[in-house]
């Protein structure tokens, strides 16, 4: 039973100041295993944890998931498309209504609204249709035994071993490919520190409990830096010229400047300065769709480092809040995945970090795509067009 998050968080507190036995990756699974053991055991983790730890083997299926994400090889439009579905409106907006005097609560406590809170639950399970059938302890096992990402899913050991060890999940509990559990798809450390009793009956049942979804969500979005009542995001209009280098999320402006270059409101009204500073985005270039971003959508990439992602989790989000569909406009053709790739050999020849070969517009890409644009005298909106890649060759 998870009665107080004092508690869960004491318990971390506790679990960070154990020596590391077995920090390392890769080597004998079965020797690393036991290592892990004992790191374990030495935290806390009892007979049932450790048991569940025993049986637990590395699942192929995982590897082959994580080593192939092609999902983000979309752009935004064909992705956003995809998952801001009918259903998904109609069920949010319903769950919205069922469930408003959690999500009232949700927000009096955390600061975070409503529609942001369904947006996750919307585009993570389908409201908790569709939780994940990987084995979740062999998932987390596969990817921290791994070396590509161990940093990241290493520390979720022994708090998945802690929930399990307590009952709070059972030994074969089933999740997603990556590890994570319950209707907003929640990695173990943040189910144990940020888990809320949203229902009152002194258990935080992230798999079958709306309200402890929704009030342990809130918590997690508030942990990762959430600012209280303030927007997240922002459908504009740009004019034809402006100065292209200064777009980008983390190029935050006051709106008084972004109206002084001719940026104005989806509806056409000027932007009014509401003491905010925000980034202008632009993910398909500047002649496609274009957001004002501020501090609150850095949060959603504490939450998924995609961009792509991300924009369409804070779009989802404004269209459950009243906004309407945003304007695809007329963006320039991109590449496809191999032309891409093409791009990111011929960028990391010139001494840039793409962040590897993968065929995927990421962070590091667009970075380079935007020095290169500013070298060719090219509009600097991040992004690579056919153009753009035949100006390098």
């Amino acid at each position: 039973m998870m009665k107080s998050r004092t508690i869960a968080i004491a318990l971390l507190a506790a679990m960070a100041a154990t020596p590391a036995l077995a920090q390392e990756c890769g080597g004998d699974f079965d020797a690393w295993r036991a290592a892990v053991a004992t790191e374990a055991r030495a935290a806390g983790v009892g007979d049932t944890g450790l048991a569940a730890l025993e049986r637990a083997s590395v699942d192929r299926k995982v590897l082959e998931r994580d080593r192939a994400q092609g999902v983000f090889t979309q752009s935004f439009i064909e992705f956003s498309n995809r998952m801001i579905s009918d259903y998904r409106l109609k069920q949010g907006a319903a769950n919205l209504k069922k469930y408003a005097d959690v999500f009232t609560r949700a927000e009096q406590e955390f600061g975070v609204q409503g529609p942001v809170i369904a947006a996750f639950w919307a585009l993570e399970t389908d409201f908790g249709a569709v939780q994940g059938d990987f084995d979740t302890v062999n998932a987390l096992l596969t990817l921290a035994h791994d070396c590509r990402r161990p940093e990241l899913f290493r520390p979720q050991v022994v708090p998945l071993l802690t929930l399990i060890d307590r009952g709070i999940l059972p030994a074969g509990v089933k999740g997603a490919w990556a590890g994570e559990v319950g209707q907003t798809q929640l990695l173990p450390s943040d189910y144990l520190a940020r888990g809320v009793d949203g229902d009152g009956d002194g258990f935080v049942d992230l798999r079958n409990s709306a309200p402890d979804v929704i009030m342990t969500t809130g918590n997690k979005i508030l942990s990762r830096g959430w600012k209280r009542g303030e927007p997240w995001i922002e459908e504009v209009r740009v004019p034809d010229a402006m100065p292209w280098e200064q777009t980008g999320r983390t190029n935050k402006l006051p709106l008084s400047q972004w109206a002084e270059w001719g940026v104005i409101r989806r509806d056409g009204s000027p932007l009014t300065d509401n003491g905010l500073k925000a980034g202008l985005v632009l993910p398909m270039g500047h002649k496609g769709p274009a957001f004002l971003t501020y501090d609150n959508y850095d949060v959603y990439l504490e939450w998924n480092q995609s961009i792509t992602y991300t924009l369409t989790a804070a779009n989802l989000a404004a269209r459950l809040a009243g906004a309407p569909a945003y304007d695809k406009r007329n963006p320039e053709p991109g590449l496809d995945g191999n032309q891409m790739k093409e791009l990111q050999h011929r960028l990391q020849a010139k001494g840039y970090d793409v962040g590897g070969i993968d065929g995927i517009l990421g962070t590091n890409t667009r970075e380079a795509v935007r020095q290169e644009q500013m070298r060719l005298g090219l509009p600097v909106d991040g992004w690579p067009t056919p153009a753009l890649l035949a100006a390098l060759k």
